[in-house]
């Protein structure tokens, strides 16, 4: 389950009373505090010793006591409102059973299926999670993890490493705190990480256009200071200087942020150097809806005057004015099989690091069609 607080209150008999005895009390000073019930306090009341209530409070270990024992220190435990110090118990175990998951950007809506994804694993493995937004800052993403492991998480699951010498990836290598990429990774250190293949990704959406006979094809392309961004911007190059397309370097500008207004100023930039082209590859959903917004200003038109493929799949973006083409990520299995990665490694910390790399299927829309000049 996501974490989240919750007071409870001690509803029965001693303590209940002491409630009623303290209002009654002339002053605040002379009220008496209400202890919350211990676990000593509940060995009591079921008058067993406190290693039976322990272990009949722990699922893993509740199989030890016979089941008759296990419901009556359970039913005591709702009684008296008793409730497991957690932080203590993870303080003397040196395991929290949480794990801490760190994203850059919590309204966009791709990730929201990645958390889905973990959450579900986790909770079938007994697992909390916290989350933190971080708005894809380096230091506040540093900050995060220093909070985190105050909180004693077993370990991260991060969608928010830059590519190269990220802080807050060096900070979790020398609190020796776990973790695995999601979405993303990263050169310089041995981290696993499940990402999408870019790669294949955006040789798909050239190919797609090719086959509709645009051979000039203009990209706008995610931070360079991103995994994605880089990627996809290499595999733009690379797959643009095979076959007979041609490879312009001033048909590309690099967004400063993956989003709308990022989108529309970096191609806006590309539609002012009145150059010629027939389609445009969007490193993600965000940036080729703010291509939308730049044709739409420039009084152009989106089949007509210009195709355009995006990549992510973000929800809603089969309903656009045009539909758009783009590629579809395993956004809920890369944020199962994260958490998977992550949980084996915190079973055996000698298992080496690793990579997984899902395939995106392009989705064919009406954002694309053939080149009426070809």
């Amino acid at each position: 389950m996501l974490f989240s607080l919750s007071c409870r209150s001690v509803p029965l008999h001693s303590y209940a009373d002491i409630h009623k005895a303290n209002r009654k009390m002339k002053s605040p000073s002379q009220r008496k505090a209400v202890k919350a019930p211990t676990i000593k306090d509940l060995a009591k009341h079921v008058g067993v010793h406190i290693s039976t209530v322990s272990r009949s409070l722990n699922p893993e270990t509740r199989n030890l006591i016979g089941s008759d024992m296990v419901k009556k220190v359970l039913a005591a435990a709702d009684e008296l409102g008793y409730v497991p110090n957690s932080m203590a118990s993870a303080l003397r175990k040196g395991q929290s059973r949480t794990i801490g998951i760190v994203i850059p950007d919590l309204m966009n809506p791709i990730f929201p299926p990645f958390i889905r994804g973990i959450q579900d694993t986790l909770e079938e493995a007994g697992y909390t999670a916290f989350i933190a937004n971080s708005d894809g800052n380096k230091d506040s993403e540093q900050l995060i993890v220093q909070k985190m492991k105050a909180r004693i998480v077993d370990g991260l699951i991060m969608a928010s490493a830059v590519f190269k010498n990220d802080p807050a990836i060096r900070e979790c290598t020398k609190k020796d705190i776990p973790v695995v990429l999601i979405n993303r990774d990263i050169e310089d250190e041995n981290i696993s990480a499940v990402v999408n293949d870019d790669r294949h990704g955006i040789f798909e959406a050239v190919k797609h256009l090719a086959e509709l006979g645009h051979t000039r094809i203009a990209h706008v392309a995610g931070p360079q200071t991103t995994y994605t961004g880089l990627v996809r911007y290499r595999a733009f190059v690379e797959a643009m200087q095979t076959g007979d397309l041609i490879f312009d370097e001033y048909l590309i500008n690099f967004a400063h942020g993956y989003s709308v207004q990022a989108g529309e100023k970096a191609f806006s930039q590309i539609l002012d150097q009145k150059m010629d082209f027939s389609a445009v590859i969007a490193a993600n959903d965000q940036l080729a809806l703010g291509v939308l917004d730049s044709l739409a200003k420039a009084g152009k038109r989106c089949p007509k005057d210009l195709s355009l493929v995006g990549f992510n799949d973000m929800p809603l973006v089969d309903r656009i004015n045009p539909p758009l083409t783009t590629l579809r990520i395993q956004h809920y299995e890369m944020g199962a099989q994260a958490a998977r990665i992550l949980l084996e490694e915190l079973d055996n910390p000698k298992l080496p690091t690793r990579t997984m790399m899902l395939k995106p299927k392009l989705m064919v829309r009406k954002s694309t069609t053939k080149n009426k000049d070809h």
